[in-house]
């Protein structure tokens, strides 16, 4: 299986990001991915994967619960990921330090993902020479899928047009994610 870094994942080595990494380059990632042995766990559609790698960087989580120390940092507005993409209202805990991340969820898409995602922005992504691309990392506790944000699930229900990824919103899913983010933020 071979994985490689697309461009859009590249925004997690900027500042804002939700998971920012730390003191591990996109080339040094992606390495420890093709050199892993661990199973890839079934992401929200076919075309989408998890590969949970044990986090040695200064990597921090992506999200904190929401408690009355992390209320008074609670931020919103309105973010898009890339221009071209509808802005959608998110929230965050802005000013306070998230815990060291334990694991890092490295979200893969399939190449042919990749590739119809690329269609609908051209110019604007290369897509590798791949099985499956890295797509987001993001820092967790536990090496387990933290649920998609409710907004996640709703842009890319638009379509990948509107920035999403064109699958309809799984109601139990969803449900579930409410449930998580109703009492979490990310972290940035």
């Amino acid at each position: 299986m071979r994985i490689a870094m697309t461009e859009f994942a590249l925004r997690n080595w900027q500042e804002g990001a939700s998971t920012r990494v730390l003191g591990l380059s996109p080339d040094d990632l992606t390495a420890q991915c093709n050199v892993s042995d661990r199973p890839l766990a079934d992401g929200y559609a076919p075309f989408c994967k998890h590969l949970f790698l044990p986090n040695d960087s200064e990597t921090r989580a992506a999200f904190a619960p929401i408690t009355d120390e992390t209320r008074p940092f609670l931020r919103s507005g309105y973010l898009a990921r890339r221009q071209g993409e509808r802005a959608v209202l998110e929230r965050w805990i802005e000013g306070m330090e998230a815990p060291r991340a334990i694991w890092l969820d490295v979200i893969l898409y399939s190449h042919d993902q990749l590739l119809a995602e690329a269609r609908d922005y051209p110019g604007e992504q290369r897509v590798p020479d791949c099985e499956w691309g890295i797509v987001s990392i993001i820092g967790t506790l536990e090496p387990v899928e933290p649920p998609m944000p409710p907004i996640t699930q709703m842009r890319n229900a638009l379509g990948r047009e509107e920035g999403g990824s064109g699958v309809p919103i799984d109601v139990e899913a969803y449900d579930r994610a409410v449930a998580f983010w109703e009492h979490h933020a990310a972290v940035r």
